[in-house]
């Protein structure tokens, strides 16, 4: 039975009526530019199909009454009532608030909001590094959109989701996981206003996310690598050997350069005279973004020669792109893909030092089976590794090598769509 089917039957069962809508937004992979989006560094997420489902019933009054079948089937605690005109945030960590803040958003809106039904149903995995709370949110406020009629873009649903969850309950995200589970699919997400979306057009590969169940604080590594990053740039600014052109496109603070602009070549000299921990922040942020977008041009389907790929690469991949431009159309690209993740995994563990002895082994194990590259997503020290393979035989050795080498979970998944109205 399809998770959509299941839906259905529960709600009718707890209800004893047939939803108005169902909408459903998939998981995301933080694919590519990893710990970039807090410097206004453009992002790429790949959204996947495990999805979240969120039934909606209008009806009259203004209770709101929500159900998620997941935490039932857990025995947690799973229904959450209350009154559009006492619409507040519970104390504490509640699944509930999720949409309380959704809902707190439309209103902030000017949207007049009736009482509803609500059925969730997901196969996200909670803590598995595929944005699951985004996923919760984006579904519901899309389901909502369409029970009201409301005319929304994907974009303002992810700019609601957003506010939703940074401003409304307080939890310091960027606006990856919101943009990803709207738009779905392969996005590149620029992330200075006005945040701009290109959706890239490409759907090939079979990715294996391994979570290895290492437990880590975004909320404690991004503050740290940003206080790096602006000591190196304060003293940067300070050196008065450091030409104009340059120093315009710096400034004190992780968010203020022109990182865009900004070459190895021209800062490399100057590396040197600062703290070695920032000189190895501010090397990582450049050579992540310019990787980003070579992976980015590949996937575009526009021409790459090797002598341009061996450029932004080490000299140690080189011979790996040999041999992927011996191969042809999807082989090809693929190849390419997977070296850019791996060099991109390299940064994070030694520029950015946010890899673990146990993350490396599961990694390793990926590799070893068949993955064309492996990553680490997310803010690093723990967490899930992405694996892209060519096909699902593959997929699945990937997928048993890493759990036998520590992964405590792990999910085979594809390209899908983004934010959807099933019914």
């Amino acid at each position: 039975m399809s998770l959509l089917s299941e839906l259905l039957n529960k709600f009718k069962e707890t209800f004893d009526t047939a939803p108005d809508v169902v909408a459903s937004s998939p998981g995301r992979l933080d694919f590519l530019n990893t710990h970039q989006d807090y410097k206004g560094l453009p992002v790429v997420s790949v959204g996947v199909n495990l999805r979240t489902y969120i039934a909606i019933k209008i009806v009259n009054g203004d209770e709101v009454s929500i159900v998620s079948y997941n935490l039932k089937e857990e025995g947690s605690l799973y229904q959450d009532i209350f009154r559009l005109s006492d619409l507040k945030l519970r104390e504490g960590k509640w699944f509930g608030n999720y949409l309380r803040a959704g809902l707190i958003a439309y209103r902030e809106k000017g949207i007049k909001l009736p009482g509803m039904y609500v059925g969730i149903l997901s196969s996200v995995p909670v803590g598995g590094g595929l944005a699951s709370s985004a996923a919760l949110l984006v579904s519901f406020l899309g389901a909502v959109a369409y029970a009201l009629n409301l005319s929304v873009s994907r974009k303002e649903i992810a700019e609601l989701a957003y506010h939703a969850e940074h401003d409304i309950m307080g939890i310091p995200c960027g606006r990856l996981d919101q943009y990803g589970s709207a738009y779905g699919k392969v996005i590149r997400i620029e992330t200075r206003p006005p945040y701009n979306v290109e959706e890239i057009n490409f759907r090939e590969g079979v990715f294996v996310v391994l979570d290895s169940g290492i437990k880590h604080s975004t909320a404690d590594i991004h503050p740290r690598r940003q206080a790096e990053i602006d000591e190196g740039l304060r003293i940067l600014m300070r050196m008065p050997e450091i030409p104009l052109s340059l120093k315009e496109k710096l400034g004190e603070h992780y968010y203020e350069p022109r990182w865009e602009e900004i070459t190895m070549n021209e800062i490399t000299p100057f590396l040197a005279k600062i703290p070695k921990v920032s000189a190895k922040r501010i090397e990582f942020t450049l050579r992540m973004n310019s990787s980003t977008e070579l992976a980015l041009k590949i996937m575009r389907g526009l021409e790459v020669s090797p002598s341009e790929i061996k450029n932004v690469l080490p000299s140690h991949f080189h011979k790996e792109v040999d041999i992927a431009f011996k191969e042809r159309g999807k082989e090809k690209i693929l190849r390419l893909i997977g070296i850019i993740m791996n060099y991109q995994h390299e940064l994070l563990r030694d520029l950015y030092d946010l890899s673990l002895p146990e993350l490396e082994a599961i990694r390793d194990s990926a590799l070893s089976s068949g993955a064309y590259g492996v990553k680490l997503s997310g803010a690093g020290l723990g967490g899930s590794l992405i694996a892209l393979t060519h096909n699902r035989k593959t997929a699945e050795e990937v997928l048993r090598r890493g759990l036998s080498a520590g992964a405590k979970r792990g999910w085979i998944v594809e390209i899908d769509d983004g934010l959807r109205r099933e019914l």
